[in-house]
């Protein structure tokens, strides 16, 4: 177990980030960690990287205590995070070699996971020009160098996708594939629910500060794959129309987006006949449908929530 986090708290005021957090991660895991806006997702990145020290709790990486003075887990820890955190003044060789000689890099071995990363990131042609002449997506993926030049055992990337040009995301996209077949651990946080089926073998989702789901996707969908789930857009969309749909037996979830109303009924409830009556008698429908659950219908049955917003049920 290369991660074990056990009843982690951190407060910030009356506000509390992780409610006793439970996380472990195996070695060679790709890791997708999900959560709504506000779950705790950077808060867990911020105690396991030893950057803030959690309340309560214990957490350890790779066999010891993590804490903000323990120095020796993070020479094995590499953080790709959401912002660029690059020199914008600093060519991209010149910054690869910053952050290696932080990690205690000197001389040919420096040079040499120097010219790996910039060959690795596709940017060996970009090496002496500086990053603020670079597109988003180029300076992302410098980001995504400069923690692997020392080659970590642990990558946490959080969110290593948002606002760049396709071409760079599938670029960083197969980058990851590739690090994970090194036999990197990697934690990856993402709004895009279509990159963690693809990357990842065990996925975690995060709500109001604590786990509270884990298991592989097909492991995930067991959970809901026997409810009964419908699509319904209506011509009069309403409160009344909501209230009536939740008012119905065995209906446990209603997500409303304009007039597209998602249904969630406990298995065998029979609602789609009580459904199709209520939606009659409040304007009709436009269309109707049934479907079976995907990761993003697991994301919204558990948390109430879209992944990329704050939508409520």
């Amino acid at each position: 177990m290369l991660v074990n986090m056990r009843n982690v708290v951190k407060r910030y005021g009356d506000n509390i980030a992780l409610d006793n957090l439970n996380l472990n991660i195996k070695e060679g895991e790709v890791l997708g960690l999900l959560g709504p806006n506000g779950a705790g997702k950077t808060t867990a990145i911020r105690v396991l990287c030893g950057l803030v020290n959690a309340d309560r709790g214990d957490v350890q990486v790779f066999g010891q205590k993590q804490t903000i003075k323990n120095l020796d887990t993070r020479r094995e820890l590499g953080l790709v995070t959401q912002e660029i955190t690059v020199f914008s003044d600093l060519s991209a060789i010149e910054n690869l070699r910053y952050f290696g000689g932080l990690y205690g890099l000197r001389g040919a071995e420096l040079e040499a996971n120097v010219k790996e990363m910039l060959e690795f990131v596709g940017l060996s042609d970009r090496a002496n020009k500086r990053p603020k002449t670079f597109s988003g997506g180029m300076q992302r993926r410098l980001n995504i160098a400069c923690s692997l030049v020392h080659k970590p055992k642990l990558l946490i990337m959080d969110e290593p996708t948002v606002g760049i040009d396709p071409q760079s995301r599938n670029h960083i996209l197969e980058s990851v594939k590739e690090i994970a077949t090194r036999g990197t651990t990697i934690i990856y946080t993402s709004h895009y629910m279509e990159e963690v089926q693809a990357l990842c073998n065990r996925i975690s989702i995060m709500d109001a500060g604590r786990v509270i789901a884990d298991g592989t996707i097909d492991e995930l969908m067991e959970r809901i794959q026997y409810e009964d789930r419908v699509h319904l857009y209506a011509v009069a969309p309403s409160q009344v129309l909501l209230e009536e749909l939740k008012a119905i037996s065995g209906v446990k979830h209603v997500v409303v987006e304009g007039n597209h109303y998602l249904i969630t009924s406990n298995a065998g409830s029979g609602n789609v006949n009580r459904i199709m009556e209520v939606a009659g008698r409040n304007g009709g429908v436009t269309s109707f449908s049934e479907d079976k659950p995907n990761l993003e219908d697991v994301f919204l049955t558990l948390t109430g929530k879209k992944l990329r917003d704050e939508g409520e049920v």
